[in-house]
C-alpha cells in the first residue's frame, strides 16, 4: 500500500527531528574535544598561563593514568610505598584499626588545596613548615610567590590553611575520593630525637616547658630541685622516653602531635593516601607532588641549610644511654611507623 499523505508528512518530520538531534550531539562532540585540546587558560598567581585545573588533568589522574605510557621508576618506587602501607594494615589490623570510624576531629592535619585538588597531612618534624609554605602560595591565589618568604611562625597559623575537618561530611568524602592525598614520613627515632633537641634543648620554648617539661621532671627525676619543677626547661632525653613509655602518659592525653606516630596523625590504615614521600629523598618527592599537580615548572620545593639537621649520627648518641628495656618499650610505641614505612630497626638499638 502506498503511504497517506499524513504518513510521507509524519515520516518527514521525524526525518527532520532525527537529523537535528545528530547534527546537535556532533556540534557537543566537536565543542568537547576543542575544551579538551584547547581548555580554557587563566592567569597564574606567578604571573604565568596555565590550565584552569577543571579543563585539565587532575594529580590523581596524572599519578595513576600518566600521560607517558611507560611507568617511571618514580611512579614504581611511589607503588611499592603505597603497598607497603597497606600490606601492614592488613598485617596489623587489630592494633592499626582500634577505631573503625574516624571524626572531623582526627582530620586536622589534613591540608586542602582546592584549587589543585591536593590533600596534605602534615607530620611535624617533617619539613611540615616550608610544605605549609608551599601550600600558602598553592592555595593563596596571587598573595604569595615564594615559599620562603612566608615567616615560619605565620606558616603555622590555622587560619592560613582550611583543613579537612572544617567541611561536611558529604563535602568530606567526596575530597577523600577525588583528591589527590599525600605525607611525608621520617625515620620514627630520628624524628623524635628531632622533635626533643627543637622543643626542650632550646631556651625560648618555654610554652612546652611549662606544658610538658615540668610533669616530666616531677614524673621522672628524683629529687628535683624546685627550679627544675618550676621551669622545666633541663629535661633529659632519658626521662623523655621515660615519659613516652609511661602507660600513665598516654591515658592522660594524646602524645602532642611533635612525637606522636605518623599512623595516629594521618590515619593511614583508614586514609588511602595516593603519595608517600620521605624526608630522606625530600626534595625528589616533594618536586614529584608539585609536577603531579601541575605547578612544578615554576614552583619547587624550597632547600635549606642542614647545617642545625638531626642526623643519623646524633639519634645514635642520644640513645646510647637508654636501657635495653626502654628501648624496646619505645620501639614498640612507634612499631607501625617502622613497619609502615619500611624502615628498619636501627643497628644502635638493643632489643630484648
Amino acid at each position: 500500500m502506498k503511504p497517506t499523505l499524513f504518513e510521507v508528512m509524519r515520516m518527514s518530520r521525524i526525518c527532520r527531528m532525527a537529523l537535528v538531534t545528530c547534527l546537535g550531539s556532533f556540534i557537543l562532540v566537536i565543542f568537547y574535544f576543542q575544551s579538551m585540546l584547547h581548555p580554557v587558560m587563566r592567569r597564574n598567581p606567578f604571573g604565568m598561563d596555565i590550565c584552569c585545573r577543571k579543563g585539565s588533568r587532575s594529580p590523581l589522574q596524572e599519578l595513576y593514568n600518566p600521560t607517558q605510557l611507560e611507568l617511571s621508576n618514580t611512579a614504581i618506587l611511589h607503588q611499592m610505598r603505597r603497598d607497603q602501607v597497606t600490606d601492614t594494615c592488613r598485617a596489623n589490623s587489630v592494633t592499626s584499626r582500634k577505631r573503625r570510624v574516624l571524626t572531623p576531629n582526627d582530620l586536622k592535619h589534613l591540608v586542602v588545596d582546592e584549587d589543585h585538588e591536593l590533600i596534605y597531612c602534615y607530620v611535624p618534624k617533617v619539613a611540615c613548615t616550608n610544605w605549609k609554605r608551599v601550600m600558602m602560595v598553592l592555595t593563596g591565589r596571587g598573595k604569595y610567590s615564594d615559599p620562603m618568604e612566608i615567616p615560619a611562625n605565620e606558616a603555622h597559623v590555622s587560619a592560613n590553611l582550611k583543613t579537612l575537618n572544617q567541611y561536611s561530611i558529604p563535602e568530606i568524602n567526596h575530597r577523600l575520593k577525588n583528591y589527590m592525598k599525600f605525607l611525608f614520613v621520617r625515620e620514627p627515632f630520628e624524628r623524635l630525637v628531632s622533635a626533643y633537641r627543637n622543643k626542650f634543648t632550646q631556651k625560648y620554648n618555654t610554652s612546652f616547658h611549662k606544658r610538658y617539661g615540668t610533669k616530666i621532671v616531677k614524673r621522672q627525676r628524683k629529687n628535683a630541685t624546685q627550679e627544675a619543677l618550676r621551669k622545666g626547661d633541663d629535661v633529659k632525653f632519658e626521662e623523655f622516653v621515660a615519659y613516652l613509655i609511661d602507660p600513665l602518659t598516654q591515658r592522660e592525653e594524646p602524645f602532642n602531635e611533635h612525637w606522636q606516630t605518623v599512623y595516629s596523625l594521618c590515619h593511614p590504615c583508614h586514609i588511602h593516601y595516593d603519595l608517600v614521600g620521605k624526608y630522606e629523598t625530600l626534595e625528589d618527592d616533594s618536586n614529584y607532588v608539585l609536577q603531579l599537580a601541575g605547578v612544578g615548572s615554576y614552583l619547587k620545593f624550597p632547600t635549606y641549610a642542614k647545617s642545625t639537621k638531626t642526623t643519623d649520627e646524633m639519634t645514635t648518641e642520644f640513645f646510647q644511654n637508654i636501657s635495653m628495656e626502654h628501648q624496646t618499650q619505645l620501639y614498640d610505641v612507634y612499631k607501625l611507623d617502622f613497619l609502615m614505612f619500611n624502615y628498619s630497626v636501627p643497628s644502635y638499638l638493643k632489643l630484648e
